[in-house]
């Protein structure tokens, strides 16, 4: 369900890798659909298109990457879920009522079954975190023992749309001072696309029993001050000077966290996410330093990420990193 982007694209680029015989269900309108699928076309909001996709099953199973609402995962789990050997369906950790306060294990409470937990941010994107726990909650009401749930955090590698990395990447290879947020020895945790994907295809060939996985690298995977190293190493940048900035003084000036600097998240549960139940099934989590290489080998084969709705909000304007800067030195005497 998807298959011409980013995660759904890799799914499909997994499967065929497998020997697979991989169908993709869109509309055809945006993206590009690997080599060697079979592009079924249709919309999955329309009953109809859901039908006919339903009559060319039996799947062994569906993998779905592009279910947003909890209508369009109930129309579709109801339609496929009688004709699929397994339903995967890609949700997020946002559903959690604690993220991204609170470190968080598969059987903690979801949006769709508590309340957001005390002193959830503003800034925090609850509606998306409850959409998607609706949709789980969806599938979860039409398919009682052949679903897969996995939920996601940051999602890095080639062909991402978002833009986080890639505007890393695009800031560090135009060389100079660049603002550091925090600390460098802030754990992090983003999971390589194809990693997530893998996994997916494992899943997809399960034969029974519902499982739900946080589908992350692990904790302490990897720190801000080794992504940042790794985007200087890749783009050749040695001239590169780091200006590590303090977290409250960003915050204090007005400095976007998670957007205008991406990956930088002040709230403790952010890059506590236990991966554990997914890697004991088999995740395993390449090092953060291929996903940063591997992601500007794409870039800079004269490829560029697809416009997503979020990416115009992604990157620190060059005015206002200057003005920080100046500002930070200042305070430093």
């Amino acid at each position: 369900m998807g298959g011409s982007h980013f995660l759904g694209r890799c799914v499909a680029e997994e499967g065929l890798r497998r020997g697979w015989r991989v169908s993709v269900f869109n509309r055809g309108r945006t993206g590009v659909n690997p080599e060697g699928v079979t592009a079924l076309r249709g919309d999955r909001t329309s009953e109809e298109d859901l039908k006919k996709l339903a009559a060319h099953g039996r799947w062994d199973a569906v993998v779905d990457t592009s279910g947003m609402t909890a209508d369009t995962v109930d129309a579709a789990t109801r339609a496929l879920g009688p004709v699929a050997g397994r339903y995967v369906y890609l949700s997020t950790v946002s559903v959690y009522a604690g993220w991204p306060l609170l470190p968080l294990f598969e059987d903690m409470p979801t949006l769709a079954e508590a309340e957001p937990a005390a002193g959830m941010p503003t800034d925090v994107n609850v509606p998306y975190g409850q959409d998607k726990a609706q949709c789980e909650e969806a599938a979860k009401a039409n398919i009682r023992e052949a679903l897969t749930i996995l939920r996601p955090g940051v999602i890095l590698g080639p062909h991402e749309y978002v833009g986080r990395l890639p505007w890393w990447l695009r800031r560090i290879a135009k060389g100079g001072v660049v603002l550091a947020p925090g600390r460098p020895e802030q754990p992090i945790q983003p999971v390589d696309v194809r990693d997530v994907a893998k996994f997916a295809c494992d899943q997809a060939g399960q034969a029974s029993g519902n499982s739900v996985f946080n589908a992350v690298a692990p904790m302490g995977h990897s720190t801000m001050g080794d992504f940042l190293a790794a985007c200087i190493e890749v783009t050749g940048r040695s001239d590169v000077e780091l200006k590590w900035v303090d977290a409250d003084f960003l915050l204090s000036r007005g400095a976007k966290q998670w957007t205008e600097i991406p990956l930088w998240r002040t709230y403790p549960g952010t890059w506590q996410v236990s991966g554990m139940r997914a890697q004991d099934a088999g995740l395993v989590c390449r090092s953060l330093t291929e996903t940063v290489a591997d992601t500007w080998a794409w870039l800079s084969g004269g490829n560029n990420a697809v416009e997503h709705e979020r990416a115009a909000a992604i990157g620190l304007d060059a005015a206002k990193e200057s003005a920080l800067l100046a500002e930070w030195q200042a305070t430093r005497g």
